[in-house]
Order: C-alpha cells, then sequence, then structure tokens
C-alpha cells in the first residue's frame, strides 16, 4: 500500500502543498488560510488515511509524543498491568509507549535509556534496577522529564510513585499475628532495593513489637535464580524450621515458588501455614485455596506516574519533585 504524501493531499484538495503543510501543523489559522480551505484540507487528510511522519514531526517540534517506559519484568502480572494501564493513560492525551524490560540487569537498564534517547521520546517512567542511579542522575542533568515508578533511590531528587511498602507489609504482618501466628517466616530476595528493604523492615518491626522477631526465620533468595533453584530453597528453607505456622513472601515470583514447594512436601495451606504474598496475580486467585495477597494500587500508581510526566513535559522549570505514597490493598483470601 503507498504511504500518503503530503502531494496527494494537496492534489486532491487543489491546493498547494505548503498551503497542506501549514493546516496539518495546526498553523492554518495564522498563516491567513480561510476556514473553509482548512475543513477542506481536514477532510482529504482524514479521507486518505493521511498519517504523519514521526520523524519529521519530531524534527519540527522537537517532540515525538512518545514516552519511554522501562519495567523489570513485563511478564510479570504487576509490570504488565502497570505497563497496560499507563498505556491507556498516555492514549487519552495522544502519547505513545515504548516499553521494554530490564530483566533487572543493570547493563541492559543503561542500553535501553541510551537506545530511547536516542529515539528522542520526550519523557521516561522507570523502574530501576540496583545500580541505575547514576543513569538517571544522566536523564536528570540532561533535563529530560522523568518519574520512577515501584522503587526509587533514597538520596535522589526525582519524581517517584510507589506503594507505601512499609506499611502494606507491618499490617500484612500484624494480621497474621492478629490470627494467632507465632512463627512467621518472610522470603525475600537478596537485593537492597528501597522496596524490597521497607517490606522486610515493615515484616520486623511488628515481630519486634511483639518481641518475637527471629533471624532465622529469614530467607533470601537471589533475584536472578530459576524457579527450580527458588523451589528448592524454600524447601530446604522450611525443612529447616518445622515450627513456622505463617509466611510472607515479599514478591509475586517467591509466592509462587512457595505454592510448589508446599505441594510437593504435603504442606496444608492454611491448616499448616498461612501464606501472604506481595503483588497479586491469577494463580493466587486460581489456587486452592485462595491465596491472600498485598495488592498493588496499580491503577494509582501508572495514573499518578503520567500526571506527574506531563507536569514536566509541560514545563520543565516550575515543577516540584514529588514523592507521592499509595497505599496497598490487603486482599483477604482463603490462605489465612
Amino acid at each position: 500500500m503507498k504511504k500518503i504524501t503530503i502531494k496527494d493531499i494537496a492534489t486532491e484538495a487543489k491546493v498547494s502543498i505548503s498551503t497542506v503543510s501549514f493546516v496539518i501543523n495546526d498553523k492554518g489559522e495564522k498563516m491567513g488560510i480561510s476556514a473553509g480551505v482548512i475543513k477542506k484540507v481536514q477532510e482529504v487528510a482524514e479521507k486518505l488515511n493521511y498519517r504523519p511522519s514521526m520523524i519529521a514531526t519530531s524534527l519540527r517540534t522537537g517532540k515525538t509524543r512518545s514516552i519511554g517506559l522501562i519495567v523489570e519484568d513485563i511478564s510479570n502480572q504487576f509490570f504488565a498491568e502497570l505497563a497496560r494501564v499507563i498505556e491507556d493513560e498516555a492514549k487519552n492525551i495522544d502519547y505513545r509507549v515504548f516499553y521494554c524490560s530490564t530483566g533487572d540487569d543493570d547493563e541492559r537498564s543503561a542500553e535501553l535509556i541510551h537506545s530511547l534517547l536516542q529515539a528522542n521520546v520526550d519523557g521516561f517512567i522507570i523502574t530501576p534496577t540496583q545500580n541505575l542511579e547514576d543513569k538517571i542522575d544522566l536523564l536528570l542533568k540532561l533535563k529530560k522529564p522523568v518519574v520512577l515508578v515501584d522503587r526509587y533511590f533514597p538520596g535522589q531528587r526525582v519524581s517517584h510513585v510507589v506503594m507505601d511498602n512499609y506499611e502494606a507489609a507491618n499490617s500484612a504482618t500484624k494480621f497474621l499475628l492478629n490470627k494467632g501466628r507465632k512463627h512467621i517466616a518472610v522470603v525475600n530476595n537478596k537485593s537492597e532495593m528501597i522496596q524490597m528493604k521497607l517490606r522486610e523492615d515493615g515484616y520486623r518491626d511488628a515481630l519486634k513489637e511483639e518481641a518475637i522477631y527471629n533471624e532465622a526465620l529469614v530467607l533470601h533468595m537471589d533475584y536472578h535464580s530459576s524457579e527450580e533453584t527458588r523451589i528448592a530453597e524454600i524447601m530446604s528453607f522450611f525443612k529447616k524450621n518445622p515450627k513456622i505456622d505463617a509466611v510472607l513472601f515479599l514478591a509475586n515470583y517467591m509466592g509462587l515458588a512457595g505454592l510448589q514447594a508446599f505441594r510437593v512436601m504435603g504442606i496444608s495451606i492454611p491448616k499448616d501455614i498461612s501464606v501472604i504474598s506481595f503483588d497479586d496475580h491469577d494463580s493466587f486467585k486460581l489456587h486452592t485455596p485462595t491465596i491472600t495477597v498485598i495488592a498493588q494500587p496499580i491503577e494509582d500508581i501508572a495514573i499518578k506516574s503520567i500526571q506527574l510526566l506531563m507536569s514536566q513535559m509541560t514545563d520543565m522549570k516550575t515543577f516540584d519533585v514529588e514523592k507521592s505514597l499509595k497505599k496497598g490493598k490487603l486482599i483477604v483470601r482463603e490462605s489465612v
């Protein structure tokens, strides 16, 4: 199919190429073109399905009407949902989203930032990896609008939208304590990322308040290990600590590995052990019994991050760095 050009529109509308160019770039009125001619050009452009070249538009305006969204893993349901809502919100303001996954790999993240810079995106929404602080500093130095989601670097002056991870883990642990659980384990990864630290802090403080915190009930797993390895690690950890009567998984992929481990071990939920996981997942709703979760307020996070990005994209000079905390939601199901 032949690509429609400005020339085709000019021929069909019987006007000059420059007239079409002015109309398409919203400069018709300013250039003194009559309302009738403007309407005619717009109708012909629509009839011929004219799509302006993004490169040409961006060369002219310096804007590509696009956002770079960098998340940890687009196949993880949390990030997939986040991307979907961000895309919907962006579509409402006529922006397109380029999204990519880092696989929690610093080098890959840095490459993706450079690629998106070359693609001249107007702003960035990023779930940063552990050592990405320098690259985000670079974006700030280049005066690029940037908002971090799900996690941030405590010392960095950059807008971010995250769940109140401390409060969520703290209230989930207290919920287990109120159900009479005494030996509550936590499964975390080894990353030093702020959201994972805050989740573990919330858990620890809730138990310390009751003077029953036990470091032996904390399992740290390598983020990059395979699911088989995770399942094996969880099994050996629970065999070593047979008194555990409840567990808090700090991310859904750990929770999913945990459920498989318990099935192999013949541990019955919630009779033998109560289970809560961060980040809802379809498998948790389908599991027998259904699994209690701390659901992230995905919609709130996505909408707020687009709003913050837009305020920067409209006016990079006067915007304030905003740190937005959204409350998580404990969805009680059958596993406690």
